[in-house]
C-alpha cells in the first residue's frame, strides 16, 4: 500500500465532487440552511394555535374566558355558532373549539360543577398534546378567580428551586441546531462515499482503476479520506459560523475532542457507504437502499428521542450503530462540556465499530471489483 497512490486517488475524488453541482448544493444546504431552520422551527411549542369559541351562556364569566386566550399561544378566538363547530374542524380551520354551555355561570355559582366541551383536532399532534393542558389551565384559572372575586394564587407550601443546567434559558434552538449538525454528518458521510463509488461505475472509470498498479485497499482508503475530509470541514465550518456565529449557541466542551469523535464516526459511516454502494446497482437503487438504512439510524440513535424511552431491545441493537455512540459523545461534549475521562468509552466504541465496518466493506469491495 502506497501513501502517494492513496493521496492522488483522493485528490481525484475531490475534483469529481467539485464537478458534481447537486452534491455540492446538498453539502452547503445540509450544513447551513438546514441547521438554521432546525434551530428556529417550533414543533413542540404551542404558537398561535387556532381556536374558536361557542358562547351559549353570554355571561360575564364566559366573557372572561374568551378574553383569556391571546397571542402568542393562541390567535384571537373566533366566536362562532354551535352549527359551525364540525364544519370548521373538518376543514382544518380550528385546532381547538370550546363550547361554553347555557347557564354556565349560574351552575358555577350554585356549585353544580358544570362541564365545558373542548374539541381538539388531534391530527395536529404537537399542538393537540400541549394545547389541551393550556386550555384547561386557562379556563380553570378564570373560573376560580371569578368565584373567589380576586386574582391571586394559593400560597405555595414548597418552593421548587429550578436549576436548568447546560441550557439555562431552555432554548430549544440550542438542541435543534447541534442535533441537526450531528444528523448531517451521518447522512453525508454515507451519501458522498456511496455516490463516489457509483459514479466510478456509471462513468466507466472503475475499469481504468483496475488496470492500474493499485490495490482495492488504496482505492477504498482514497474515497474514505477525501469524502471524510469534506464532511469534517463542513461540520467544523457549520459549528463555528452557523451554530456559534449566526445562532449564538455556546459550545461548552473541547472542540478538538468533538473533531476527534467526528473523524471516527465519519470513518465508520464512509465504510458503510461503500458497503451499500457495492450492493446497489445504480444511483436510484442506492437512494432507495439509503432510505432503509438512514432513517432507522437517525430515528433510533438517541438524537431525536432519548434512548432511555425506547424498548430495551432497540437500545441493545442500536449499540452496533456508530452514530448512536457519536450522538452520546457529541451531546456530552458540546452541551455538557464533558472531557476525555467521560467520553472515552464512546471513542473506543467508534474505533472498534469503524474497524469492523472497514473489514466488511473491504471484503465486499474486493468481490465487487472481480
Amino acid at each position: 500500500m502506497r501513501i502517494e497512490s492513496i493521496y492522488r486517488l483522493g485528490v481525484k475524488e475531490l475534483w469529481g465532487l467539485v464537478r458534481d453541482p447537486m452534491l455540492l448544493v446538498l453539502i452547503i444546504y445540509a450544513f447551513t440552511v438546514s441547521i438554521y431552520t432546525a434551530s428556529n422551527s417550533t414543533p413542540e411549542t404551542l404558537n398561535r394555535a387556532a381556536i374558536s369559541i361557542v358562547d351559549e351562556d353570554q355571561s360575564p364569566i364566559s366573557s372572561r374566558i374568551i378574553t383569556a386566550f391571546y397571542p402568542p399561544y393562541f390567535v384571537v378566538p373566533r366566536i362562532i355558532p354551535f352549527s359551525e363547530v364540525d364544519p370548521r374542524m373538518d376543514a382544518g380551520l380550528d385546532t381547538f373549539a370550546l363550547d361554553i354551555p347555557p347557564n354556565f355561570q349560574r351552575d358555577v355559582l350554585a356549585g353544580r360543577s358544570p362541564a365545558i366541551q373542548l374539541n381538539i383536532d388531534a391530527t395536529r399532534i404537537s399542538q393537540a398534546f400541549t394545547g389541551g393542558g393550556y386550555v384547561q389551565s386557562i379556563v380553570s384559572g378564570e373560573v376560580n378567580e371569578f368565584v373567589n372575586r380576586h386574582r391571586g394564587s394559593d400560597p405555595v407550601l414548597v418552593d421548587l428551586a429550578l436549576r436548568a443546567r447546560f441550557n439555562p434559558q431552555l432554548d430549544k434552538g440550542w438542541f435543534g441546531s447541534i442535533n441537526n449538525v450531528i444528523s448531517s454528518i451521518t447522512m453525508l458521510s454515507i451519501i458522498l462515499t456511496g455516490a463516489a463509488l457509483i459514479r466510478e461505475r456509471e462513468h466507466g472509470t472503475i475499469e481504468h482503476l483496475l488496470v492500474m498498479p493499485i490495490t482495492p485497499v488504496e482505492i477504498m482508503l482514497s474515497k474514505i479520506w477525501s469524502m471524510g475530509l469534506v464532511v469534517v470541514l463542513a461540520a467544523v465550518f457549520s459549528l463555528l459560523f452557523i451554530v456559534q456565529g449566526l445562532l449564538r449557541v455556546p459550545i461548552e466542551g473541547s472542540f478538538t475532542l468533538f473533531v476527534i469523535g467526528t473523524i471516527l464516526d465519519v470513518f465508520a459511516m464512509t465504510c458503510m457507504g461503500i458497503f451499500l454502494a457495492t450492493i446497489a446497482g445504480s444511483m436510484p437503487q442506492f437512494g432507495l437502499l439509503l432510505m432503509l438504512v438512514l432513517i432507522p439510524l437517525q430515528m433510533l440513535s438517541g438524537g431525536t428521542t432519548p434512548r432511555e424511552s425506547m424498548p430495551e431491545v432497540i437500545q441493545t441493537i442500536m449499540l452496533a450503530a456508530p452514530n448512536t455512540h457519536f450522538v452520546i459523545l457529541s451531546q456530552a461534549v458540546l452541551f455538557r462540556g464533558a472531557g476525555l475521562s467521560v467520553v472515552w468509552p464512546q471513542l473506543a466504541a467508534l474505533f472498534a465499530i469503524g474497524a469492523i465496518f472497514f473489514y466488511f466493506a473491504l471484503t465486499r469491495f474486493r468481490q465487487f471489483l472481480r
